[in-house]
């Protein structure tokens, strides 16, 4: 038994090493793929630091032609922070007074590589920067890609930025909530509404004014990317054909057309209801009516109450009819600081009374009430299909005189700036990587030189399969009862059934011998003649062979012999097995005796008799 046990830890150890190594193995191909995949960022004249994971980290630098790249590592040069106030806003909270600082992450850090944070809660922040040149809606897609990090969680704030509207009048100084923007994309959240923003500021072509136009949210549950701390990418994709794609992590999540999945819609309907159509006063919507022809039967009798006194009820017996539910608490005393004058008589608070604990009941008994079986209620005359039911009315439909036709939104006005205009009631949201292009292969490039990097730092440090077991288990202990059930359990049947078990001498014996089962007198006397007869025919075959007479009064010491064993049967018949198995034991000792001895063969027959008896 103590070896099955050593093998069922052996086979725990044996998948721990093996879960151990793949996880292993796992990060040394992610590790490869990194070194191949930034063969050209190693051309990079710039400064770099090595991790203890062995991860070089290069500042990234675009392979093309871009219109903004950010990443932070050195001076933040280029960025304004606003000194603007919010309007309609109490003064104490109204100026953007938030902090920004740059530094690196608190968890999963690349040496090295630092980004924009956020670092007050319940404040305005406001930060932000010109474009290299001022993107133009023509010919080329427009990619916005960025990094974010809720190092401390979120609880309600955003991390969204906005394209800010390229004018005459734009000043980074002022920036604030009501600065013209074309595009505000990235992520939200307060309470448990978790939103992926894409807005965009379209202009009415015949009004000249501008309207927010919000795409339909994304079916996805957003809820991971806020809470898992970890770096997340965020991109938008928006293209000449007016179509759009959001990404997060380079995996689309959402996608669709600027003419049909944005809310309100880009072109208002063609036609609309007439304000000024009425419904008739004679105008039918009801489908069933009661029928009039219907007549209330003689004998319904709307007076007859839905409850009556149950009639058969008996008072039961034991009702204390005189003692009343409640009575003045005897241990209730009055208040020291009581003034009759002022609060009254004082009276005992009431409490149960004890005497009602023991008896059906107290006070006086009233009749249960129960359903009256002549009750019908009031009488209504059945419905029937209304004959001049006319439909559902609506108003009818005229020429929309808002109406207007964009086939290309994406054609909007240009952009010239980048800003984060944020409120947030949690700091320490992590920034970094900007990048607006018009190439996804550049911006797949930059992505693998900064958020690459963060991803597989991130995978390396998070603990092994079989160490997040184990905490799991520290914080929950019954989580041990269901490792067992599902590792060792089956380790343990494959060790018990199909390990070869080794073979031992009782076990040998057992098998050459039938278990032997107690016997009854008559029994016992049967299986003695039984043996008498074959010992007769081994004492015949053994005479002829051997030649020699047998001396008959050795079969009557034999028999003196087996009647005093026939006593101890009878006497013990409930320590048969016992015997039996003995006998059978020491049958095949006596044999192997006398075989090797030299009184003759009769002597070893009797012998054996004797002891299987």
């Amino acid at each position: 038994m103590h070896s099955q046990w050593d093998w069922l830890w052996l086979g725990l150890l044996v998948i721990s090493s093996v879960t151990a190594e793949i996880e292993d193995g796992g990060v040394l191909g992610a590790d490869v793929e990194v070194e191949d995949f930034d063969e050209e960022s190693q051309q990079a004249d710039v400064d770099k630091e090595e991790s203890s994971l062995g991860v070089v980290y290069r500042t990234p630098k675009p392979t093309g032609d871009v219109y903004f790249a950010e990443t932070f590592d050195g001076a933040l040069t280029g960025w304004v922070l606003s000194e603007a106030k919010k309007e309609d806003t109490d003064d104490n909270i109204a100026k953007y007074d938030g902090r920004w600082e740059v530094e690196e992450l608190k968890e999963n850090t690349v040496p090295g590589d630092k980004g924009l944070v956020l670092k007050s809660a319940a404040k305005h922040h406001a930060i932000s920067a010109m474009l290299t040149k001022t993107f133009i809606f023509d010919k080329n897609p427009l990619i916005v890609q960025y990094e974010v990090n809720f190092q401390g969680g979120i609880d309600c704030g955003g991390a969204y930025i906005k394209l800010l509207s390229s004018t005459d009048d734009l000043d980074l100084e002022f920036f604030f909530d009501k600065t013209p923007y074309t595009i505000m994309f990235g992520p939200d959240k307060c309470g448990e509404d978790y939103k992926l923003h894409f807005i965009i500021r379209h202009k009415n072509p015949k009004t000249g004014e501008y309207d927010e136009k919000h795409a339909k949210r994304p079916d996805v549950d957003l809820k991971k990317f806020y809470l898992d701390k970890k770096t997340h990418l965020y991109t938008l994709v928006l293209k000449p054909d007016d179509t759009f794609e959001m990404l997060i992590d380079q995996s689309v999540i959402s996608k669709g057309s600027l003419l049909e999945d944005m809310i309100p819609p880009i072109n208002p309907p063609k036609e609309i209801d007439d304000p000024a159509d009425k419904k008739p006063e004679d105008w039918d919507e009801r489908q069933k009516i009661p029928d009039p022809n219907a007549v209330k039967p003689d004998d319904w009798d709307e007076d007859e109450p839905s409850k009556i006194e149950d009639l058969d009820a008996v008072k039961p017996e034991g009702w204390l009819d005189y003692e009343p539910q409640y009575v003045p608490d005897p241990n209730a005393k009055k208040p020291k600081d009581w003034d009759e004058e002022m609060d009254g008589e004082w009276e005992a608070p009431q409490v149960p009374n004890p005497k009602c604990a023991t008896a059906p009941g107290c006070g006086l008994w009233v009749r249960p009430m129960k359903n009256n079986p002549k009750y019908k209620g009031k009488w209504k005359a059945p419905m029937i299909v209304n004959p001049n039911y006319q439909g559902i009315w609506s108003p009818r439909k005229i020429p929309n005189p808002d109406y207007f036709e964009d086939p290309h939104p994406f054609e909007m006005t240009p952009i010239s700036a980048i800003g984060l205009e944020l409120w947030s009631m949690t700091s320490d949201i992590y920034f970094d990587n900007f990048i607006i292009c018009s190439e996804k292969e550049v911006a797949d490039r930059w992505a693998a030189d900064g958020w690459g990097l963060k991803k597989l730092v991130a995978s390396a440090n998070e603990p092994g399969m079989f160490s997040q077991l184990v905490t799991a288990a520290e914080d929950h202990p019954w989580l041990w009862v269901l490792y067992i059930l599902t590792l060792a359990l089956p380790v343990g049947l494959c060790v018990l059934f199909c390990w070869p078990a080794k073979k031992t001498d009782e076990d040998f014996n057992l098998k050459k011998t039938d278990v032997s089962m107690p016997f009854t007198k008559g029994e016992v006397k049967q299986r003695r003649e039984e043996l008498e007869d074959d010992e007769i025919d081994l004492e015949e075959k053994d005479n002829e062979d051997i030649g020699e007479d047998v001396d008959e009064s050795k079969y009557g010491e034999e028999e003196d012999i087996d009647d005093e064993d026939n006593e101890d049967a009878d006497e013990s018949q409930e320590e048969g097995d016992k015997s039996n198995k003995s006998g059978s034991e020491d049958e095949m000792t006596v044999a192997d005796e006398t075989a090797s001895s030299g009184d003759g063969p009769l002597k070893s027959v009797r012998k054996r008799r004797v002891q299987k008896d």
